[in-house]
């Protein structure tokens, strides 16, 4: 019963995230009967709980059919908080040992990758309230900071502290804040 709750506070604050951040929605009954990628991360959210009671069968069936039915590929063991947005999530692609923070945004076609094939810690980490653009790759074990921007299509190979903005191929800081600004 207790991973119920936990489902369901998850996709509770998704939802809220959700409507906060997205003007062209009129209602939360209009997300979740309407958003492909809401819905991708709904199930997610159910998958990821099976993975971690170990019923790992069940739960990369359930990832298999996500992919198919969202285009997302959000690995199983991918931790993600809850009180995220993924925007027009399509392309999206979260590896097994990646993290994604509370409050941030990922945009379609975002990489939260590998940089090589090995065992252990391998994906990203990104801190709560970022802001990832669309076609943004970020790969290996590298941390993105709280409140940070990564720039649409850009490569982000090395670490990115927090309140920074950083764009390009290869990624680089062109802006660092003092506050907390909103995203």
């Amino acid at each position: 019963m207790v991973v119920v709750k936990e489902i369901f506070s998850a996709i509770k604050a998704d939802l809220e995230t959700f409507f906060q951040n997205d003007p062209s929605v009129n209602s939360k009954l209009e997300i979740v009967l309407f958003s492909t990628s809401f819905k991708g991360l709904m199930l997610y959210r159910v998958y990821h709980e099976l993975y971690k009671l170990n019923y790992k069968f069940l739960s990369m069936f359930l990832y298999y059919i996500a992919k198919r039915l969202y285009t997302m590929d959000i690995h199983p063991g991918a931790v993600i908080e809850k009180g995220i947005m993924i925007d027009h999530g399509f392309g999206v692609v979260i590896g097994s040992t990646a993290f994604v923070g509370s409050g941030t945004i990922i945009y379609h076609g975002v990489t939260l990758g590998a940089r090589r094939i090995k065992r252990g810690k391998r994906h990203p980490t990104i801190g709560r309230n970022v802001f990832i653009g669309n076609h943004a790759s970020i790969l290996g074990n590298i941390k993105i900071g709280d409140f940070a921007k990564v720039g649409a299509h850009s490569v982000v190979l090395k670490n990115v502290p927090g309140r920074s903005t950083a764009v390009g191929n290869p990624a680089r800081i062109i802006k660092r804040r003092e506050c907390d600004d909103a995203i």
